[in-house]
């Protein structure tokens, strides 16, 4: 069994076997202390060691980038395989945000001296298998007391990260065309949440695609799904974005113009698609890659978000690989699927 046709019965027998109903949380917890381990506590109570910190934040970042703002404080507002974001609160519309990056990486959201600089690869670690979700509950361990993170955190205390691993949906199809049809499929069945305004056709030099491989999750915001389209340490996506963020956020502009964008819109009468489920709040992560072992081959895989694509309206396949800024590139791609990770 390999290729596409394997990635998708193992991901089937994933959702079949594990009930999605079981609650479980995954605690990431960082000392605010240089030369300190940062390790994960699995739902079973194992913990394991990820890494060192090698730099604490002195500062918050504000003004943060836009989407941002679109998540609840003492929440993860971004996750992505080269920086974690943190929202510590809203200020004048715009977010106020800590940051935790890996020690090699391009993020140009995390202002110097806001962040946590960790001895972790980009895309492993917190910035791969044990990435938490958007909306994950962000707290501060101060003396014993478990308090919400408002502030920068002192130098004895410890950050806590606390995704909750249950997950409604399995799956996403998206018809990419003007109208097109947003399905999410989960526990209650096919359920059409959104429809395509732009359609995606060509693929951009999104710069944390380099620490991701194709078909891969590279990073997921209150305002965005971001997929790499190249081999690790070669720089090619797309982004899937929420009407309002494209409308809205002034660098967005030029998102309607261009062909590396997929922008999506509620529907009629319902709200706003930034920062709420299924797509951009507990949704999507970037998975297992490198030296990452999670508890078992289920959860290795599970935890793994596969993108495939139609082409023409042919078989479902792996998406194209296509590195650099390339307009035509996904020109035949009729249709996209996306896994959601499951634990």
């Amino acid at each position: 069994m390999g290729g596409v046709a394997g990635s998708f019965v193992v991901a089937i027998l994933f959702v079949l076997l594990v009930s999605p109903a079981k609650a479980a949380n995954l605690d990431i917890r960082i000392p605010c202390k240089v030369g300190a381990e940062v390790v994960a506590i699995m739902p079973a109570g194992e913990v394991v060691g990820l890494g060192k910190v090698l730099m604490a934040p002195v500062k918050t970042n504000w003004p943060a980038y836009t989407a941002s703002k679109w998540c609840e404080p003492s929440t993860v507002c971004a996750s992505a395989v080269n920086a974690i974001h943190i929202l510590v609160n809203v200020e004048n519309n715009h977010g106020r945000i800590i940051s935790l990056v890996p020690s090699v990486t391009v993020a140009p959201a995390a202002e110097g001296g806001s962040f946590f600089s960790l001895d972790m690869p980009a895309g492993t670690g917190i910035f791969g298998g044990f990435a938490p979700f958007v909306g994950s509950r962000v707290s501060v361990l101060h003396e014993g007391v478990e308090l919400p993170l408002i502030d920068v955190p002192e130098e004895d205390d410890v950050l806590i990260i606390r995704s909750d691993l249950t997950q409604k949906f399995y799956m996403l199809e998206i018809e990419n065309r003007p109208a097109g049809r947003v399905i999410a499929h989960g526990t209650n069945g096919p359920e059409l949440i959104a429809r395509v305004i732009h359609k995606v056709s060509g693929v951009g030099r999104f710069e944390g695609t380099i620490f991701q491989d194709n078909g891969r999750i590279r990073a997921s915001h209150a305002g965005v799904i971001d997929v790499a389209t190249s081999k690790r340490d070669t720089i090619g996506g797309i982004q899937i974005m929420p009407l309002k963020h494209a409308l809205t956020s002034p660098e967005m502009i030029n998102a309607w113009a261009l062909t590396q964008w997929l922008i999506i819109s509620p529907l009629p009468g319902y709200p706003d698609l930034e920062g709420h489920e299924p797509l951009y709040k507990h949704s999507f992560i970037p998975g297992p890659q490198l030296q990452d072992k999670l508890p078992d081959l289920w959860t290795q895989y599970g935890r793994k978000p596969l993108v495939l694509c139609r082409q023409d309206g042919g078989a479902w396949e792996r998406l194209p690989e296509v590195s650099g800024r390339v307009d035509d590139a996904l020109k035949d791609v009729t249709h996209l699927r996306l896994y959601f990770p499951t634990w």
